[in-house]
């Protein structure tokens, strides 16, 4: 085998690495605090015990995966300023970009939901 096409070979088999590599990045990029707090909450509202662990383990896993964590700290942060009052915050209600952001977020989970729960 010529150098160029053995070249070409490991090259060829070095890119799915890169790609799985990429998609473990990505799923690792929610700080441990992040996932911590949604597994608290999400057993807060399912159940205290083991089996409500890796569910909610999993819900977060799946969430990551579809949403990249500044995307997940923006549709949490428009959530929190919906709950809020005042014109000011009203804005947050009606915004196209907030609503959209709250939107994808609920999507994801709702794919972690059918996977996990």
């Amino acid at each position: 085998m010529t150098r160029a096409p053995a070249l070409a070979l490991a090259a060829l088999l070095a890119a799915p690495a890169a790609s799985a590599q990429d998609l473990a990045e990505r799923l690792n990029d929610y700080p441990t605090e992040a996932r911590a707090d949604y597994v608290f909450g999400c057993m807060a509202a399912n159940g205290q015990d083991r089996i409500t662990l890796r569910k909610c383990a999993c819900s977060i896993d799946v969430i990551a995966s579809i949403l990249p964590y500044d995307r997940y700290v923006e549709a949490e942060t428009v959530l929190m300023l919906q709950q809020g009052t005042g014109e000011q915050l009203s804005a947050f209600k009606t915004m196209h970009v907030a609503t959209e952001a709250v939107a994808t977020l609920r999507r994801a989970q709702a794919e972690a939901e059918i996977t996990c729960f």
